[in-house]
C-alpha cells in the first residue's frame, strides 16, 4: 500500500485535473466548495508516508517499557507516541493547510462562477488588464493579508520544527 501511494505521489497533481474535473462534474459539484473540500481531504492522506518514516524512528523499547509498567495500547499511543510525534504531526498539518490555501490552478478550474472563489482565484481576478489600474493596491494589500495566517502559523509552531530537527541531530 505504501509503494502504491509513493508511486501516486510521484505524479504532479495537475496531471489528474481533467479526470478530477469530469468526476466532480458527474457528481454535480462544479462551482461548489464541497468539490475542493473533498479533493483536498482525500489528497491530504499522503502525509502518512512522511509520518510513517518518523514513527519508525521511535524505538520499540519505549513501547515495551510502557507495557511492562502496565500501560495499555491506548495510553501508550496518547501519552507517549503522540507527544513524541508532535513535530511531524504539526509539519503534516501545516502542509495540509498551506496547499489548499494557496492553490490557484485547481480552484480556478473547478470554481468558474464569479460568485464562488477562493482567495487565490479572487486575488488573481483583480489582475485582469481592464481592472489592474483600479485594483492593484487592493491586490497588493490582499496578498499581504493572505500571507498572515501562514506566517502566523509558522512563527507559532516554529519551536516544534526546531525540536523535530534537533532531536535527530545529536545522538548520545
Amino acid at each position: 500500500m505504501i509503494n502504491l501511494s509513493l508511486v501516486l505521489g510521484m505524479f504532479p497533481g495537475f496531471m489528474s485535473m481533467v479526470a478530477v474535473y469530469f468526476i466532480l462534474n458527474m457528481l454535480n459539484l462544479i462551482n461548489s466548495y464541497w468539490a475542493l473540500l473533498i479533493y483536498y481531504v482525500c489528497g491530504a492522506g499522503l502525509g502518512f508516508f512522511v509520518s510513517k518514516g518518523y514513527f519508525d524512528t521511535i524505538p520499540k523499547d519505549i513501547d515495551e517499557a510502557a507495557k511492562m509498567d502496565g500501560a495499555n495500547q491506548f495510553s501508550i499511543f496518547f501519552r507517549i507516541f503522540l507527544p513524541l510525534a508532535k513535530p511531524i504531526l504539526i509539519y503534516t498539518a501545516l502542509l495540509a493547510f498551506m496547499a489548499p490555501w494557496a492553490d490557484y490552478i485547481l480552484a480556478s478550474l473547478i470554481l468558474t462562477d464569479d460568485s464562488v472563489k477562493t482567495v487565490a482565484v479572487g486575488l488573481y481576478s483583480w489582475m485582469d488588464p481592464t481592472k489592474i489600474n483600479t485594483y492593484f493596491g487592493k491586490f497588493a494589500a490582499g496578498s499581504c493579508i493572505v500571507a498572515i495566517p501562514i506566517v502566523g502559523l509558522y512563527i507559532s509552531l516554529q519551536k516544534y520544527f526546531i525540536a523535530g530537527i534537533s532531536s535527530g541531530a545529536v545522538k548520545g
